[in-house]
Order: structure tokens, then C-alpha cells, then sequence
């Protein structure tokens, strides 16, 4: 069960780093990085990001590279939120698939957008 300290603080970070993937992913054409979901260790010294990344393919690609910057991110979250926390939470970034998964669930139902036909 989460704080509601733990709750303001992964909120405040998810709004921020989702400001940070706009920001960079403009210059990349075509590809949109979100942040639905961050989670913080009860010792605000971890912060767990799932990333949404259209299109779903490059979506491994994109969170590794980030991942691999993941020092770089965490300057510019800290500089961002200099006045609002004490210690910046060291990042994990991880590929947010839910979307891809309740597609998939849906189609294993046939699902689906209903067809109109017209007589």
C-alpha cells in the first residue's frame, strides 16, 4: 500500500519525465514516448517508469536507449525538481505494454471495432 506521499511524489515525477519524453522525442519524427504509470519505493530512493512508446515495435529499442541515458534523465529530472525533493530517486525505466496486452486479450475474444454492414 502506497502513501499518499509516495502517490504526490510518483505523480509529480511521472508529469515531469513525461515533460522530459516530449521534449526529446521532437526531434524524432514519428515516435511518441508516455509515461502512464511511476512507482516509488517506500524510501523515495527508487522510481520505477513504464513507458508507452508508439509505434509498439521500437518500443524495446527506445526504452533500452533510455535506460542507457538513464544518468542524463535523472539531471534533468533533478534540475526540474530541485525545490520540490531533497535526493532525485534513482530511475528504472521498463516498456509499459498494457495497451498491447487488452488488444491482444481483445482480439483472443473477437473482439474487435464491430462492423456496421448495410443491406
Amino acid at each position: 500500500m502506497d502513501t499518499t506521499r509516495q502517490n504526490k511524489v510518483a505523480r509529480l515525477i511521472q508529469k515531469e519525465l513525461s515533460e522530459i519524453f516530449a521534449a526529446q522525442t521532437r526531434q524524432m519524427h514519428g515516435v511518441l514516448v508516455s509515461v502512464p504509470v511511476c512507482r516509488i519505493s517506500p524510501d523515495m530512493s527508487v522510481c520505477r517508469a513504464y513507458l508507452s512508446v508508439f509505434p509498439s515495435e521500437r518500443a524495446e529499442e527506445i526504452v533500452n536507449n533510455i535506460n542507457a541515458n538513464q544518468k542524463q534523465v535523472r539531471y534533468e529530472l533533478g534540475s526540474r525538481m530541485r525545490h520540490q525533493l531533497r535526493i532525485i530517486p534513482e530511475l528504472k525505466f521498463f516498456v509499459d505494454d498494457s495497451l498491447d496486452y487488452a488488444e491482444h486479450i481483445d482480439e483472443l475474444l473477437g473482439g474487435g471495432t464491430p462492423s456496421v454492414h448495410s443491406s
